[in-house]
């Protein structure tokens, strides 16, 4: 069994981590007292368990809470840099080779901002928080939200393709299931795939099977944000009876696995019955993923050290879950490759054996 410490310098992907879920709690503090932003308490140590008591509460309408929070002192210009500028910082601290995070940028334009400063100030930030990529390679995803009018899914789709020179890699559908099908944001997808762009969608996380074959047959998803009742299709009495999931591992379909947030939103009752590990044992390209690191009060670590200790994973598997990261990423095939030979597989030849 491989201890904390060395899990934490294993080189990592995350492909699935809301840039205005990961924000510091001390942080959010400074930006609320700039701002005038009324917080539930200024101690940070106790924001902090205010967030992460708030996502306990098995429901991910209630889990989503929390971003009245983080978007609101996401502002200004000066507050979204520094907030990209930490999270670059801490996925470093935290072993991760290669990121792409993803944000929803209308959330950050309240007091006057517009699109392109929302996003300048960003890319600023990842670029103040990195070294040229040499530690970690960061890329975005830009959100749209289901439960909005479908124009403005169209609106962040158009935005995504417009700053693909800049670092925005893919574009992701996210919110509440539950009463807002993919399908309803057809529009969006039909502009993305013409513009040849990469797309991922959360799907199988609060609502069953028919979310998850709408984002990929409907809307050509290329990964699947959580996945997480895709078993669902494996039981006996299914409607398609495993032909759903045989087409998502067959085509090698990634699904972003978020363990703790499952575990929080009720996706699944606990670590012992997430699926996780039978679809990893069963072939499927999968990662683990932090989804929100502030809510969940966890870091990618934490996540493979929980898989450690609860399905027992071990040097090799966490290799598996690097390179799968990395071959499901949205990156080009040429940095792919590069990545994989030059940063990931060399680091775990080095490390000690299970």
């Amino acid at each position: 069994m491989l201890d904390d410490a060395t899990i934490c310098k294993l080189p990592k992907t995350l492909l699935h981590d809301h840039l205005d879920g990961g924000l510091r709690p001390a942080t959010i503090v400074e930006l609320a007292d700039a701002a005038d932003f009324e917080l539930p308490t200024r101690d940070p140590e106790e924001l902090g368990d205010w967030f992460h008591r708030g996502a306990r509460r098995g429901s991910l309408p209630l889990y989503l809470e929390g971003f009245w929070v983080t978007c609101g002192v996401m502002q200004t210009e000066a507050a979204l840099r520094r907030v990209a500028r930490e999270r670059v910082e801490d996925l470093i601290a935290d072993g991760v080779v290669y990121a792409e995070l993803r944000f929803a940028p209308f959330l950050h334009t309240e007091r006057g901002l517009s699109l392109d400063e929302v996003m300048d100030a960003v890319f600023d930030g990842l670029r103040e928080g990195s070294d040229d990529g040499r530690r970690c390679v960061v890329r975005m995803l830009i959100c749209g939200l289901r439960n909005l009018e479908p124009k403005s899914s169209l609106e962040m789709a158009a935005l995504a393709v417009r700053f693909r020179e800049r670092g925005v890699v893919g574009f992701d559908l996210a919110g509440d299931e539950a009463g807002h099908p993919p399908k309803k944001h057809l529009e969006a997808f039909q502009y993305l795939r013409r513009a040849n762009f990469n797309i991922t969608i959360h799907a199988g996380e609060g609502f069953g099977l028919s979310s998850i074959w709408q984002a990929l047959q409907y809307c050509g998803a290329h990964r699947i944000g959580h996945g997480t009742r895709l078993y669902e299709d494996l039981e006996e009495g299914s409607p398609s009876e495993g032909t759903l999931a045989d087409y998502v591992r067959d085509h090698r379909i990634l699904l972003e696995m978020c363990l703790s947030s499952n575990v929080h939103t009720a996706a699944v009752e606990s670590f012992a019955a997430h699926p996780f590990q039978k679809y990893f044992q069963a072939g499927f390209r999968c990662t683990l993923n932090t989804d929100n690191t502030l809510m969940s009060a966890t870091t990618l670590s934490q996540e493979w050290q929980i898989a450690r200790d609860h399905y027992g994973l071990g040097l090799a598997d966490f290799e598996r879950l690097a390179v799968d990261g990395v071959l499901g990423s949205f990156l080009p095939y040429a940095e792919r490759r590069a990545l994989i030979d030059e940063r990931i597989r060399p680091a775990y030849q080095a490390s000690p054996p299970t």
